[in-house]
């Protein structure tokens, strides 16, 4: 694989954490650049590996994961998605205070579910002749970029417009799933 096929790959696989990133930093109470970097981290980490254990299992049983990736991803966005859109919607019985960060658990959820096409691709790059540790390094790398870049972005659109950036969010998330399902099954 060339460089610059790479880099176009690595930029493709961190659109939807991009999204995602926004929609979480516009939830946060004026995150700040350590705590974007914080997620970006995250995100790009998770993001690296899933590669990784793609290109694995394509050795072993492509067939099986390639068979159910766009439904996993689905559901995963799907339901983070009518999370945040429910949050965005519901009416505050008292003034709610934004957390200052997300938990672990709730990012490494969510920055699973937007790699899992990350895997589909793992398990095609199996197939062909790549160093399946610079591209994945180059994901995460890049996945890393455009999520803290997300979550600052998000802080601006989150103090402009409020809970509408994370009714927007979740909506994206859903349709990044859709997207992926309906390329699935459009094939």
């Amino acid at each position: 694989m060339n460089p610059i096929s790479l880099i176009f790959l690595a930029l493709a696989m961190s659109t939807d954490a991009f999204a995602a990133a926004i929609g979480k930093g516009s939830s946060l109470h004026k995150p700040r650049f350590i705590e974007a970097l914080r997620m970006g981290l995250i995100f790009g980490v998770i993001e690296a590996i899933t590669p990784i254990v793609g290109w694995a299992i394509g050795h072993a049983a492509s067939r099986y994961v390639e068979t159910w990736d766009h439904w996993i991803a689905f559901a995963l966005l799907l339901g983070l998605g009518l999370h945040m859109v429910y949050n965005g919607v519901k009416e505050d019985v008292e003034v709610e205070e934004k957390p200052g960060k997300h938990s672990f658990l709730m990012l490494a959820v969510t920055a699973f579910a937007t790699s899992i096409d990350a895997m589909a691709v793992g398990i095609g790059l199996a197939f062909v002749d790549v160093n399946i540790l610079v591209a994945a390094g180059a994901i995460g790398l890049a996945t890393m970029v455009m999520v803290t870049i997300g979550v600052m972005l998000g802080r601006v659109l989150g103090t402009l417009v409020g809970k509408r950036a994370e009714i927007l969010g979740g909506i994206v998330l859903m349709l990044v799933g859709a997207t992926i399902l309906y390329e699935h099954l459009s094939v």
